[in-house]
């Protein structure tokens, strides 16, 4: 299934890509390889093989979820440049004047 290079200018156009003669005659030819190889690819049987997400076993490689002290406020608020009640105190972002 070979692409014509009517339709390579068609797409792109629609990629918003200005292409030289050559590069149009260049992508026709690897498009065109492209999608023949796809049709090769689909024409394999692959009906005995079952539908998998990933060839890869399963697991997960996190971390045991162990409850553990959090860090103290103090110690966290020591960076902040201004701290209020026990929070970050920061500049409004919002106008609220309105």
């Amino acid at each position: 299934m070979g692409l014509s290079i009517e339709e390579v200018r068609h797409i792109a156009d629609l990629a918003r890509l200005r292409l030289t003669s050559d590069e149009e005659r260049r992508y026709t030819e690897q498009l065109s390889a492209i999608l023949e190889y796809a049709a090769r690819l689909k024409a394999v049987d692959t009906s005995h093989i079952p539908p998998t997400a990933t060839v890869l076993p399963l697991r997960a490689p996190l971390r045991p979820d162990v409850p553990r002290p959090s860090t103290p406020r103090e110690h966290i608020l020591s960076n902040a440049p201004q701290e209020k009640e026990g929070m970050f105190r920061v500049p409004p972002v919002l106008d609220t004047t309105s």
